[in-house]
């Protein structure tokens, strides 16, 4: 009798005292802990995080060598001779990390993953800077990608009219479906995240005006 009540008795502690363990999610709206759906581009002004890699994409992705080789499968790459230009854009995703740095910026590579993002360079093209969410206060995991369209290297690599939107839409448009790069396979689906930010240019970098939407790829890897 004694050794069924310590049975009972333990049994009750493991029901008071469920495991704790984080809940998977797709990402945490920046604006819930203090952050902002625009990085920071210069006094004031900032570019649209307007793609979001979901934190519930396979792990694989979400690391740095992960997401480079999924850029590699959509047509884009590391930088021309990995040489960056220019001071790094920072974001402040509400997770309370406060305000970091870009953790990479990537290029159209035009087919060629080992020389063709000094193409882009000099002709203009697509690219984005990746932020990491995964602090305390929302450790998702997921990845905010701030992509555009740029200008030649004459123009300075200003950004073309209306270039945040098509530069959305561009990478979302090569990355929905199956792709691959260097033996890995990936499935990627996409959601429509309608009104994240404010339509029009107010606070956005270079006065170019935004639809107020981001697009969310859940991307698995098959």
């Amino acid at each position: 009798m004694l050794f069924l009540s310590l049975l009972v008795f333990g049994a009750s502690l493991v029901h008071a005292r469920p495991a704790q363990t984080r809940a998977a999610s797709a990402f945490v709206d920046p604006t819930t802990g203090g952050g902002s759906w625009l990085d920071v581009a210069g006094t004031g002004v900032g570019e649209p995080m307007n793609v979001v890699i979901s934190g519930l994409s396979s792990p694989a992705v979400l690391t740095d060598d992960g997401i480079t080789n999924f850029a590699r499968a959509i047509g884009f790459s590391t930088e021309c001779f990995d040489i960056h230009l220019g001071a790094p854009q920072s974001a402040n995703l509400g997770d309370g990390n406060g305000q970091v740095n870009q953790t990479v910026e990537l290029r159209q590579d035009f087919g060629s993953s080992s020389i063709g993002t000094c193409l882009e360079s000099l002709i203009g093209g697509n690219h984005f800077r990746v932020f990491r969410q995964n602090g305390t206060m929302a450790d998702t995991g997921a990845l905010f990608l701030a992509v555009s369209k740029e200008e030649n290297v004459a123009e300075g690599h200003t950004i073309v009219a209306n270039g945040y939107n098509i530069g959305r839409d561009n990478l979302v448009s090569a990355a929905v479906g199956t792709t691959s790069f260097d033996g890995v396979t990936y499935s990627t689906t996409s959601e429509t995240l309608t009104g994240v930010m404010p339509a029009g240019t107010d606070g956005v970098n270079h006065g170019i005006a935004i639809d107020g939407n981001a697009i969310l790829l859940t991307v698995q890897i098959d």
